[in-house]
């Protein structure tokens, strides 16, 4: 709930547009906070998916091992 919070408070503070970045096994909560936030606290704004992205980036892990993890971007914008 603190994320969808924040993309509401970014928006009631006048934000035309609002980005969701997840990547790995978070993917899901990032979707789940775009649609909790436009379906149930901004309905009355008439928010909208502008664009989703996807895509993966290769970062290093623990073990010193160049891994590849799968990323999200989700682009949402005020009518």
């Amino acid at each position: 709930m603190n994320y969808v919070t924040g993309v509401v408070i970014q928006f009631n503070n006048g934000a035309k547009e609002v980005t969701i970045k997840a990547r790995g096994k978070f993917i899901s909560k990032g979707v789940d906070v775009a649609e909790v936030a436009r379906r149930k606290f901004l309905n009355d704004k008439n928010v909208s998916v502008k664009g989703i992205t996807i895509g993966s980036e290769e970062f290093e892990n623990k073990e010193g091992k160049m891994v590849n993890v799968s990323v999200i971007e989700i682009i949402l914008k005020n009518n």
